[in-house]
């Protein structure tokens, strides 16, 4: 993630793309030199405080104190037009970026940090595996959008309600499932138990896998270690942590990180 000094993006606009994931259209001069394949990387979402002014918070990315930040995916980028989407999960006002999202209009604006790098570049194995639940369904989606028409292997996607279903381009030799869990604070064994359940295919196998830390952690198990699939195949990242807040979660993560 690039240490530079935030940009300041407008709200182009922002709509429920389905019951729970909102849709927020940024634009701003920046992207049109931003690399037009940067869907799928992480970024950083600085966020004003509710009734704060343009001018105020600009003032406040430059000199600090630093504003509430939170983490989220690049959805797409269109350089030309100086537009980039970003999908926010919708919990009500449960989290400061959730209600951001909610009550954004065209005219507001936020901090933007990044992009940084995405997370799988290249495509070149034998069978894929893909699993995200609501929080890591943008990266997932912009990993499916880039993959090889012929491309084969399982996507299983975690979502809070069937009408949350997306409709985004998914190679045809990838078997998809989408599962509801409505409250994904409470940890379900579904996902573990369906990998377990899968005919495991012969050659390289490549994962792009995100989600819920302790779901995450079983997964890692599953395939690092019982089946000791080589780290460099597979991309697997806890994004969030039931009970925890974000800051906290990551915390949690550069410890873990420093111990492996």
């Amino acid at each position: 993630m690039s240490s530079r000094k935030p940009k300041l993006f407008t709200v182009l606009k922002a709509w429920n793309l389905t019951p729970n994931m909102i849709r927020v259209t940024l634009t701003g001069p920046e992207i049109a030199a931003m690399d037009p394949n940067c869907r799928g990387a992480n970024c950083k979402i600085f966020l004003p405080a509710e009734g704060q002014s343009r001018d105020e918070f600009e003032r406040q990315l430059q000199d600090g104190p630093r504003p509430v930040v939170r983490t989220y995916t690049v959805r797409q980028l269109r350089a030309k037009a100086q537009e980039m989407d970003i999908d926010f999960v919708y919990h009500g006002d449960e989290g400061p970026a959730s209600a951001w999202a909610a009550r954004a209009k065209p005219g507001d604006f936020c901090g933007f940090g990044g992009p940084g790098p995405v997370k799988v570049t290249s495509f070149y194995a034998n069978s894929y595996l893909i699993i995200a639940d609501m929080s890591a369904l943008p990266l997932a989606a912009a990993t499916l959008e880039a993959m090889p028409e012929d491309a084969t292997g399982t996507a299983i996607f975690e979502i809070m309600a069937p009408t949350d279903r997306q409709h985004f381009r998914i190679p045809p030799g990838i078997e998809t499932h989408w599962i509801v869990n409505a409250d994904p604070h409470v940890q379900t064994e579904t996902i573990p138990r369906m990998v377990a359940a899968l005919d495991w295919p012969a050659g390289v196998v490549q994962t792009c896998i995100a989600g819920e830390s302790g779901v995450i952690k079983t997964l890692r198990q599953a395939l690092l270690v019982d089946r000791k699939l080589p780290k460099e195949d597979c991309y697997i990242s806890g994004y969030w942590k039931i009970g925890l807040k974000e800051d906290e979660h990551q915390t949690m993560k550069r410890a873990e990180n420093a111990i492996a």
